[in-house]
């Protein structure tokens, strides 16, 4: 639709009125063949009653439409025009090429956006601030922030499950078909081999001072050594994770299991975690190891005693 004729200050050209709506071009587009010019929202909505041009029936399609000449453009842009918001008390006159410009920033604007000074702080719109009750707003920001939280958790849970079972799989993969390379050893080796192999080599003399259940402020330290170490930060949560014994792998997961392979530990190849009584048994570096006795990635052990 057109601009409201009453709007203008001056004459303004026939030519520059809407043949469909009666208003001065708002958006003007021209029809290919007899250049009549009508307001975009005018003319698209007339032809999709009859594809005819409304003066003079030509026949003309929403695709044969095009942009009017520079010189009609220019003459709108020229027109001094009424605020959009006289109406509320603003005397503006601006030229009309100027005016959505003066409409972002208009102070008597009843849509534009304050900030509530009553202790909220919350921007509204400035015709709803006098209707606008602080304790009543930001409750249903709290209670939309803890919906938000609460559908985030349960993507996240769900993801997490999705990854475990994916871990699982492959474990299983792997144990079946020991022959085919695991999924870590086909992405990202190369990042995790050169991390592994800037680490010092370490050796265990105390098997036995392995703890096997790490509290939660002794594995934020190791963590956070590991990270400090350079650790490529996709498998740093695997790793910590296979720090706890309800993560290793069978030939490790029972005392008696343990026993039974204890001749077995002074294979692994050990890398020293930095300043840490800890060490990263990587699958990397232990391809000669039994499928049983690693994990992927690799394995976080973490000592009381016994490394050098």
């Amino acid at each position: 639709m057109g601009y409201d004729l009453r709007r203008f200050h001056g004459e303004v050209d026939e030519e520059l009125i809407c043949p469909i709506c009666s208003g001065v071009l708002e958006e003007p587009l021209q029809a290919p063949q007899c250049e009549h010019a009508f307001c975009r929202i005018c003319i698209h909505e007339w032809l999709t009653r009859q594809q005819t041009c409304p003066v003079d029936r030509t026949p003309i399609t929403p695709l044969q439409l095009k942009s009017v000449p520079r010189i009609l453009r220019n003459l709108l842009s020229r027109l001094l025009i009424s605020c959009d918001n006289s109406t509320f008390g603003c005397a503006a006159v601006v030229k009309l090429d100027r005016l959505s410009s003066h409409l972002e920033g208009c102070e008597h604007n009843p849509r534009r956006p304050v900030q509530c000074e009553q202790g909220c702080g919350l921007v509204v719109p400035m015709d709803e601030l006098k209707d606008h009750n602080c304790i009543k707003e930001l409750r249903a920001l709290v209670e939309s922030q803890q919906q938000k939280m609460k559908q985030f958790q349960q993507e996240l849970s769900e993801q997490k499950r999705e990854i475990n079972m994916l871990k699982e799989h492959i474990h299983s993969f792997r144990l079946s078909s020991p022959s085919v390379p695991s999924l870590m050893e086909s992405i990202g080796l190369d990042e995790i081999s050169r991390w592994s192999s800037s680490l010092q080599r370490a050796r265990v003399t105390r098997w036995g001072g392995m703890i096997s259940t790490p509290d939660i402020v002794l594995q934020a330290m190791v963590k956070r050594a590991l990270s400090e170490s350079g650790c490529p930060p996709h498998i740093i949560n695997d790793l910590m994770e296979n720090a706890h014994e309800r993560r290793w792998p069978p030939g490790l997961s029972t005392l008696e299991t343990r026993q039974t392979n204890r001749r077995q530990y002074e294979n692994y190849v050990c890398k020293r975690i930095p300043g840490k009584q800890a060490v990263v048994v990587m699958t990397c570096d232990n391809s000669h190891m039994n499928a049983d006795m690693l994990l992927n990635p690799g394995l976080v052990m973490i000592f009381a005693h016994g490394i050098e």
